[in-house]
Parts: C-alpha cells; structure tokens; sequence
C-alpha cells in the first residue's frame, strides 16, 4: 500500500497545479474550477479579478454540472493510472522466482523480512534493479530443492547416527523418555513449536519370576525372547510344521490328513507379520503357535532371540478406538484383534531339535504332545509423543507429519536411530531454509517423535485416536521414516494410490545410489509399479494412519536386493545394530540415510509448498475398479446360482460408474480453476483431502472393525472379504454389500461438488 500511495503521488507531481482559494462568483453559488495547466495562451483562459490565481476563475453559472464532472473523472483517471503503474511494479518483483546464481533480494516471512544474498555474474549487475526491502520474492522449486540439498550432508548424518546410537531403548524405559527428551530440546533450540503429548498404556511383558516354557518331553526351553499380547496360561497339543502359516500353507496341511484343530503349530519367521500367523492358525483351531527363523530365510546366528506382538491391530489394545490419556480409565474391554491362544517366539536351534524328533519339516505332523506356557504380566507405562511444527504461512491449519518411531527391543539401529535422525536432521534443514533461505511453506509441516513402535504403533495410534475428530480434514500425508535404509540397492514402496504419483516423481529427482541415473531409472522406469509398490501390511508403521484415520500416508525402504527377503533380518533382534546396517549397505550407512532423507525432503516439500495437493485420485479410480470386478463377478455367480435374492449385481456398476464419473469430474474442475487464487485452491484440496477419509466404512464399530477402509483395511465390511463370500453368509452378504455400494458413492458425491449443487438425478 505504501508502494501504491508512493508512485500515486509522484503522478499527481508530474502535473502541475496552481494553489487554489474559493471565491464566491457574483451571480453563482461558491465554485471552484480546477485547471490543469497555468498556460495563459490557453482559449480558455481568462485574467480573473481581485486575488483570484490565473489558473482559476468562477464557472459559468450554467457550466457548473459539466465541470464538476469533468473534474471528477480527471482525478478518476490519475488515481487509476497511478494505481496500476505501482501495481505493475509490484507484482513483477513478487513472482519473479530468485534463482540460485548472484542475487539480493528481500522475503516476507510473515511480519519479518529476510534478507537472501546470493551471487550473480558481474556483467548482469547493469541492468539490475534492486527490489524494496518489503517486496516478497518467491523462491521456484529448483530453488528450494537447492536449499535443501546444502543443508544436508553425510557428514552430519554421521555425527547424528552415534549420537543416537544407544545401548537400551524399550518403550517407556528410562532411556526412551531420556531421548525424547532430547529430541525436545533440539526441537526447541531449533525455534519449532513443540511439545509433548502422555499416554499411559499397559504393555506386555515377560514376567521375570516365571519365564515362559516349552516343554518337550524331557527337554525343557526357557526362550528369551516372547510375543507381546499372546494369550497367557499353557497349553498342550500334537507339534504340527505349518510352514510360514499362510492359508495357502495350512491347507497344505490339512490336504496330507494332519490335523490341526487342538495342534500347536510350529512356523518359520517370514512373510506375514506374527499377528497375522497367530490369528490364522487360531482361525484353524490351534491350541498354540511356536515361531522360528529358519536360517535358509536368516542367515543369523542359530541361538538368536526373536522379539514382536501379536495384537491384530495397533494402539494399546486394552483402549480400542480411544486414547489412554488416563492411566485409572481403561475399560473393561479389549481389542478385538487380540489372541485367544498363547504364542511364543523360539530360537532356530530349538526349532531345529523339535522338527528332527518329526522327522523334519516334510513330514508335516508327529505323535508326540508339547506344552507351550506363557507368562507374560501386563505393566502400566507412561509414554512420551514428541512433537515439533513448522507453521505454515497460508494453511496453516493443514499439515503434513513426519514420523519416526524412538523405541526397540534392543539396540535397534536400522529401526530407530535411522529414522530418528533423519527426522532432526530434516527439521533442522527445514527451518533453517525458512529462518534463512527465503521458503516459505503454504502449510504447516509437524515432526513427530512416536514410543512403543514395537508393540503395534502403540504411541502414534493413541495419538490417532486422542485427536482424529481435530485431523479431519486437517492432515493431509503422513509420512514414515521407520526403517528407510535396509540395504543399498533396491527400493521398495508401500503407499496410497493418492500418493503414487507424487513417489513416481521424486524417485525421477534423486539419484540412484548406484553410480549414474535417478532412483526411477535404477528400479526400470517405466515398469516401476511391478517392482516397488507393495501392499501396506498391517504392521508397517504407516497402516494405521491410511487404515483406521483415512489419510494418505506411505512408508518406504531402500534395500538389499540380493537379500533372500526384501525386510531386514535383523528387525525384532538384539542384532540390529550399527555394524550388520553397515554391512547391508556396503559401509555407506550415512550416504544412504543422506539419500532417504533428500527423498523424503522432497515429498514433504512439495505437500507444503505447492498451491494444490499432489494427491492423485485418478490412482484411486483404477483401485476401486479392480476391486469391485471382483465383488461383482462373485454376487453376479450366487445371484445366478439362486443363492442371493433381492440383489442386483447392477448396484455395484453404478457405484463404478458414480466413481469414476467424479474423478473425471474433479480433474476439469481442477484444470478449469484459476489456482493462483487462495481459496479456490483450500476448496480443491479439501475434495482431494476429503477421498481417502470417505472410504472408510462408517457402518462398522471403531472399537471392533479399528480399520474401517473398505479397499486396505481388515474385515467383512472390505470389498476383498465380500468378494470371497460364499453361498453361506448370504443374508450377512446382502447387508455388507448394501454398505459397500453407497460408501463408493458416498465417497463419489463428496468428489462432485456441495450438497446444494447436486441434481437428483
């Protein structure tokens, strides 16, 4: 404004004007006639009595409406003229991007300027103009990646990884809560928002008075490793080899006439996460479930303990669908992901002595009987949430997270301090871009700090659950920094298809940790999709924000490819320590981490700085069409088969049709709108923030069904379970479908458009 008012007055100087007296005409009302020249050549002019100035002289009485109107309009046309000069001047200065070469220039950054001096070739400083101190300058993409490339070296990711390289970092322990600490701290020297979110919740753990046991015979185990959330008390069956124990895997069994129902199955690490092994061998009528590495998947040590959960959910499984914010307030109700049968971990060794007395995993089933006892105590435990934010200057209420889990069993290395560093080395190269690099993010960018990862993302679950009524329409990605660097070599991806886009893009602007080309060249380019997205399992750390919240979220991992699994074999170990992470990635730890965190800089740079979302629903409409095929060609077979009456196959096409007409929709709307305005653009990324929280069922309980999306989650309400239905459950089929079909529109409806512009047709 004070640009505007400046050029408007130096207009007004460049015409001239005479002082001016009013004087009372003889035979008019008091008049005054302003000239906008003192020339006395002029037709017009006329010597004027008394002290009249020349340049004025009482109107005609009869010309006084027409000069009032002439001077109107000359004052209308210097204040437009002046306006859209200071204008002109303005907005080029505003939106010329600064580059990285020899530049100085002044960014608004809130209420404060910051200075940004670079450097520009000396022949181009002759036409250099210098901008105001007060004009905003905003930086391009190129610009910003460069920003962050400086501010990120391997070096300081050495320096990072041994300060978080720690001995002990149990959950809840005096060493978690020491980190987080620290983790605060930094957060605070680094000028972030921060602060600390409790929950008290009850872990499992082994009871040091009775240690669980395996008996066999005369041979007694006493493992020291355990599952946390197995059933407790013992039980007694015929030992059964169950392989990996996948369905495929106990039908197998049940084909060479072994019998499950009462068994305690015997099954090798891998696969499926142990929740997953647990819950399918209940499902078969086992009384128990042992779980081993075998060393042609591990090639560890053969007497190293295995360490995990069973608890088919995440969060504190005694406080579903609700946050434990109060330690006296559990109710009388638990998850129903959780167990009926004790399961225990086992050393390869011990696997190896029981499958000899079976004679070997071939023959499936033996005569003789095992006992598993488990004795695991629940404990009360305070965690600590850390959090630290970088507020956004346009939506600040819409953010992007970034998590790390700080917790392990052991030393967790590639588990945690990886994740843990990247998530302060990001923070600090982050602010410092905004404190001093001229970046100014449109929304808000929260680095989170999570404990209890080990037992099922037990920490960012009851934050979920404090504060999912606050993250609606709130947070826009959660990003994953849990176990980036596995190895070096291979990429894997598990993520929303709102969110393959944005990956396949950062993966064309990293290079490969290979010598030559980017990471979308190493892992094949164009068949990119086949290699590295994977499904989102159910114990990757990013499941519950995608499964139970409904916001786009990813998770990823370099890795060995020539590793026989594509995980990391230390995970869940005493192992996972500084020296087999080195070995995995060829001594290049630090470069690794280096280059996870520029990727992960990337995508969260982008969330943040671009005007519109870089959510992608045309990913999702491919997704749901694939998925109710199946749906359909199932009910289309028990319709026909008389087994389903009252349906119509036709309601799932409509639902299709309704999907993908509004993304269709939504795609013109974004192309037909002027995105350089503020609120057009919030309107659009609420539509595509809005798609992934409405495909999540809203008919199945929370504290029951916790991950409600019918496309990823776990249970009936899917559309993978309904589509595997049989003629059985039609009558519970019917409903679900019912369910399913108007959550698909409902969620098509919200793309569309306000309630109040939709057409009944």
């Amino acid at each position: 404004m004070d640009r505007v008012k400046s050029t408007f007055n130096n207009m007004i100087k460049s015409v001239q004007y005479s002082r001016f007296t009013l004087q009372r005409d003889e035979e008019a009302d008091r008049h005054v006639e302003i000239k906008l020249s003192d020339d006395p050549a002029d037709d017009n002019t006329e010597v004027g009595q008394g002290d009249c100035s020349p340049s004025f002289r009482p109107a005609p009485q009869g010309r006084n409406r027409h000069m009032y109107f002439l001077q109107m309009m000359g004052f209308l046309l210097i204040f437009i003229t002046g306006y859209f000069v200071a204008y002109a001047i303005h907005h080029r200065s505003a939106v010329d991007p600064v580059s990285c070469g020899n530049q100085s220039s002044a960014v608004a950054l809130g209420d404060q300027v910051v200075k940004v001096v670079t450097e520009k070739p000396q022949e181009q400083e002759v036409n250099k103009v210098e901008a105001p101190e007060d004009v905003e300058v905003r930086l391009n993409w190129q610009d910003i990646v460069e920003l962050l490339d400086d501010k990120l070296t391997s070096q300081a990711f050495n320096a990072r990884l041994k300060d978080f390289d720690v001995p002990t970092r149990l959950a809840g322990s005096k060493g978690d809560i020491h980190q987080g600490n620290l983790i605060a701290e930094e957060f605070k020297k680094l000028a972030l928002q921060s602060w600390t979110d409790v929950h008290y919740v009850q872990l499992q753990k082994p009871d040091r008075e009775r240690p669980n046991t395996v008996t066999f015979g005369s041979q007694i185990f006493k493992p020291d490793g355990y599952l946390a959330y197995s059933n407790t008390g013992k039980a007694e069956g015929k030992l059964v080899y169950g392989s990996y124990g996948r369905p495929e895997d106990l039908d197998s069994v049940q084909m060479m006439k072994v019998e499950l129902n009462g068994s305690v199955l015997l099954l090798r690490a891998g696969n499926l996460s142990f929740a997953e092994q647990v819950a399918n061998a209940e499902a078969r009528g086992a009384a128990a479930v042992l779980i081993y590495p075998d060393l042609e998947d591990y090639s560890y040590v053969a007497d190293t303990a295995l360490y995990g959960h069973v608890h088919l959910g995440s969060g504190d499984p005694y406080t579903p669908g609700f946050p434990s914010f109060n330690h006296t307030q559990f109710p009388p109700t638990q998850s129903s992901g959780l167990p009926k049968i004790p399961a225990q971990t086992i050393t390869a060794n011990m696997a190896r002595t029981l499958l000899e007395t079976i004679g070997g995993p071939g023959n499936r089933g033996g005569v003789k009987n095992i006992t598993v006892e488990v004795n695991n105590v629940l404990v009360n435990t305070e965690l600590h949430n850390v959090f630290g934010v970088i507020k956004g200057v346009v939506d600040p209420d819409q953010y992007v997270v970034l998590g790390a889990q700080r917790d392990a069993w052991g030393k967790g290395y590639a588990r945690a301090a990886v994740g843990s560093s990247v998530l302060l080395e990001l923070a600090k190269a982050i602010s410092e871009m905004v404190k001093k690099g001229g970046f100014q993010p449109r929304r808000s960018l929260v680095f989170a700090s999570w404990s209890a990862g080990e037992y099922g993302s037990v920490g960012a679950t009851e934050f979920l659950e404090g504060y999912l009524s606050s993250l609606d329409k709130r947070m826009c990605t959660y990003i994953s920094l849990d176990g980036m660097v596995w190895g070096r070599g291979g990429f894997i991806a598990s993520a929303s298809p709102l969110l393959e886009s944005l990956l396949e893009n950062t993966m064309k602007q990293v290079q490969s940790p290979l010598n030559g080309g980017t990471l979308y060249d190493m892992v094949g380019g164009t068949n990119w999709e086949a290699k590295v997205l994977k499904p989102m399992s159910v114990d990757d750390p990013a499941y519950p924000f995608l499964a139970f919240a409904g916001i786009p979220s990813i998770s990823f991992h370099f890795i060995n490819p020539n590793a026989k699994t594509e995980a990391y074999m230390y995970y869940g170990t005493s192992m996972d320590n500084m020296d087999h992470l080195n070995y995995n990635t060829a001594q290049r730890t630090a470069e690794m981490t280096l280059l996870a965190t520029q990727f992960t800089g990337r995508m969260a740079l982008r969330l943040i700085h671009d005007r519109l979302l870089p959510l992608d629903v045309s990913r999702y409409s491919k997704v749901v069409s694939k998925a109710l095929r199946k749906v359909h060609r199932n009910v289309y077979q028990l319709v026909m088969d008389g087994h389903l009456k009252g349906v119509d196959p036709d309601w799932l096409a409509n639902a299709q049709g309704s999907f993908q007409r509004a993304v269709a929709n939504l795609k013109i709307t974004i192309d037909q709108t002027d995105l350089s305005q503020d609120q057009s653009c919030r309107l659009l990324n609420e539509k595509l923030m809005s798609v992934e929280q409405n495909l999540l069922s809203p008919y199945v309980s929370i504290a029951e069904t916790p991950f409600r999306h019918i496309l990823i989650g776990q249970g009936p309400h899917t559309l993978a379970s309904i589509a595997e239905m049989n003629d059985k459950k039609t009558e519970e089929l019917h409903t679900l479908l019912a369910y399913a079909t108007w959550n698909v529109k409902g969620c098509a409806n919200a793309m569309m458009s306000d309630i109040w512009e939709e057409d009944d047709d």
